[in-house]
């Protein structure tokens, strides 16, 4: 939970408990007003006095006097009633405004005073959460009511987080090892059979095309391995400058664009941000030979990395067969192979843009891509921007 969050449970408690005041504080004045219009109202008994005439014309000017002397009484009685009133609500409505502010900053202490126990659940969580280490626990020492209930919550969910990351963990250590050993062992009676002298041209061509599956399914294996450790791994982010490690890839891949004859042009900008390397280095690498591979000789690529606001941007674009704009949503999903070509292993194994769009949200980041009106693809990939 941010600060921002806090901060804005707090303000609606503090917010609410002075509406609340405001709202019971004016019914309350609109009670007294009308209890003080009511007690103003003049009574049966005072409302026609009993005078005792004494007849003739001296009774008819006496008469005309008291008429003239109620109808003042009367007046004054009114204007008397309406300033009380008048002067009960203007008084009560001012005294509620700095009421409603004192209500609500002492809702905004009660609502401190609440909320911090849930400030303390929040930082240990957040601690474990940067930690990357699953056996920390938040390990709530305060009463058993809710927020305790809820830590213990949190503390299972991390330990089954933890057990099944390890379990996870292993799995691919002994799968990486128990589907290569075989593969290294095939590839190795393979090649020795191929160079013994009295080896015939029939054998030499069935070792090189075996050799060529062997690899190919080398590199599905390390594919499946490093999707499964992109979807499940626990980032340890480090900073380091995306330019750097397309750099490193693009030096790697000299001597396959050259024999594939496509010129590279790069424009390498300052892209700061942070991750795990090996992991961005291997997203880097599967675009860059997924342009390379996916071109026709005498075909470029363009790289460039870059700044943009709180994100840095790797573009990866090329040359080669037009991309129909229906295919681009499925181009990430694993084992989807543009023009069909699923027989051409040297291509690879379907896997690199999975491998990619994998990453880029293990980052934080997003990929798009769009086909370019000559031909070939463009993929954009952003991550969050992390200041040196």
């Amino acid at each position: 939970m941010s600060e921002r969050v806090r901060a804005s449970v707090r303000l609606r408690f503090a917010v609410a408990c002075g509406v609340v005041f405001v709202l019971a504080g004016a019914v309350l004045v609109a009670g007294l007003a009308l209890l003080v219009r009511h007690n103003l109202q003049p009574r049966d008994g005072l409302r026609h006095p009993q005078y005792i005439s004494a007849g003739g014309a001296w009774y008819s000017q006496w008469e005309r006097e008291y008429r003239i002397a109620e109808l003042r009484v009367a007046q004054v009685r009114r204007v008397y009633q309406a300033d009380t009133v008048r002067n009960v609500v203007v008084v009560g409505g001012l005294a509620l405004l700095p009421a409603g502010v004192l209500a609500g900053l002492l809702g905004w202490r009660a609502g401190g005073w609440a909320v911090r126990p849930v400030r303390s659940v929040t930082a240990s969580a957040r601690r474990v959460a940067q930690s990357h280490d699953l056996s920390e626990r938040i390990a709530y020492d305060g009463p058993p009511d809710e927020v305790g209930e809820l830590a213990g919550i949190v503390d299972g969910i991390i330990g089954r987080l933890g057990r099944a990351y390890d379990g996870q963990r292993r799995f691919i250590a002994n799968a990486s090892h128990e589907l290569r050993t075989p593969l290294t062992i095939n590839r190795t009676l393979v090649d020795v059979a191929v160079r013994r002298p009295e080896a015939s041209e029939d054998v030499r061509r069935l070792g090189e095309s075996l050799l060529t599956v062997n690899t190919r399914h080398e590199r599905l294996i390390d594919a499946l391995l490093a999707l499964a450790e992109g979807e499940r791994r626990m980032l340890d982010r480090r900073p380091f400058d995306l330019a750097d490690v397309v750099e490193h890839v693009l030096d790697l891949a000299v001597a396959e664009t050259a024999e594939r004859k496509v010129t590279v042009h790069r424009l390498l900008d300052p892209a700061p941000t942070s991750g795990e390397a090996v992991l961005v280095e291997r997203l880097a690498q599967n675009l860059v030979e997924n342009a390379v591979r996916h071109n026709h000789a005498g075909g470029q690529v363009w790289v460039s990395t870059r700044r943009r606001a709180d994100r840095v941007e790797l573009v990866v674009a090329n040359t080669g067969l037009p991309v129909p704009a229906y295919e681009i949503e499925t181009i990430f999903e694993p084992f989807r192979r543009l023009h069909g070509d699923r027989l051409e292993s040297e291509r690879g194994s379907g896997l690199g843009l999975s491998i990619v769009k994998v990453v880029t949200e293990a980052h934080g980041g997003v990929v798009t891509a769009a086909p370019r009106e000559e031909g070939g693809l463009t993929v954009a990939v952003e991550l969050p921007y992390h200041q040196p």
